[in-house]
């Protein structure tokens, strides 16, 4: 059994205990957390199942990397806080732990990540002989392993489509829908999300992982933007309300060209409430859906829809980023110290979990 730790307990990290806890080779032995209301309660609890697994929570994260843990799953946000996600990465790298996480968006195309992230994760390798990689859904599997497994189905291939379309009123993160995205912010403020570059720093490493898996060379990135106000103010369940002439709904392109056309393409199409933008694409179940579309002969569509935590689709598509990241911890324990990116670490089958469901009960 692999010992390992689950670092941070919000949405991702619900998801990331349940998964050590039901993943065959992993043992969950500790559980960190930064919120002192957290601090002593069960990690069953905290991972929304329906018993406890005897393990306290606990704040002091130089105890348990003192412990020596195998593996990190790190569920803490990046997005306001990279530096201090780096920083708290590399202490589980130098304590030789494999760390998996969806923090830290350079990080996912590893070669192409600037000096300043990835030079400070080979010297924690180089010190301590741990490995990271990073990924998750959007950004992740949905515009890297996904669209490559679909285009081997395909005779000619002549542009490969990721789309992520979601209402984006069902996440629980309030700050980053309303500031970092600009959700019932007025039409005339800029969120950090989509300032020029912003969705290229984001995304522009799945575009790079998809030309090199294909064997292209890209000629350049080019960005889009479009964004439309909500024509009435809107409720929300879980963020109240967003007012008429808000920002409502957000569509924009990552594009990679190839021979001068777009022929690599991630895009992100998000409403806060489905009356804003009905003529743009919606997802088949009307709250979120990931969508990769092989422009070709065939032609070659799938739709991917997650649910958990009482069929939240937010919280489905956490749960897949956390599938992918824990299902990789026992092949990265057994590779070579490194840092290591989605076209390194393979999306192997579930084996050793079928019918474990019973075993973990309902949450």
């Amino acid at each position: 059994m692999i010992p390992t730790v689950v670092w941070g307990t919000g949405n991702v990290g619900r998801a990331a205990i349940r998964a050590v806890e039901a993943h065959p080779a992993l043992e969950l032995t500790a559980v960190l957390v930064h919120s002192p209301e957290k601090v002593g309660r069960d990690a069953g609890e905290l991972g929304g199942l329906d018993r406890g697994l005897g393990i306290a929570a606990t704040s002091d994260i130089d105890a348990v990397l003192g412990n020596g843990p195998r593996a990190v799953v790190y569920a803490a946000s990046g997005d306001l806080r990279p530096d201090e996600a780096l920083a708290d990465i590399g202490a589980a790298v130098r304590a030789g732990a494999v760390v998996v996480t969806p923090a830290l968006y350079p990080l996912y195309d590893q070669r192409n990540a600037p000096p300043e992230f990835r030079e400070p994760v080979l010297s924690a390798i180089a010190d301590g002989g741990g490995s990271l990689f990073v990924s998750g859904v959007d950004p992740g599997w949905g515009n890297d392993v996904l669209p490559l497994l679909m285009s081997g189905l395909g005779t000619v291939v002549d542009a490969v489509r990721c789309q992520e379309i979601f209402d984006y009123s069902t996440y629980e993160q309030e700050e980053s829908v309303r500031n970092l995205v600009g959700m019932g912010h007025p039409m005339d403020y800029e969120p950090l999300m989509l300032a020029p570059s912003v969705p290229t720093m984001v995304w522009g490493g799945q575009i790079r992982l998809m030309a090199r898996a294909l064997g292209v060379e890209l000629d350049e990135i080019r960005e889009t933007m479009h964004r439309r106000a909500l024509d009435t103010t809107v409720s929300t369940r879980t963020m109240g309300e967003f007012a008429a002439g808000t920002q409502g709904a957000v569509r924009f392109e990552v594009q990679g060209f190839v021979q001068g056309e777009p022929r690599l393409v991630i895009e992100h199409i998000t409403r806060i409430h489905p009356s804003c933008a009905p003529d743009w694409p919606s997802p088949p179940g009307g709250d979120g859906a990931h969508r990769v579309i092989i422009e070709g002969r065939p032609r070659i569509e799938i739709t991917v829809e997650s649910t958990d935590e009482g069929e939240n689709r937010s919280a489905g598509g956490n749960a897949t980023a956390v599938g992918r990241l824990v299902g990789a911890i026992d092949w990265l324990v057994d590779a070579e110290p490194g840092l290591y990116d989605a076209l390194d670490v393979p999306l192997r089958p579930a084996v050793g979990r079928l019918g474990r469901l019973g075993k973990l009960g309902n949450e």
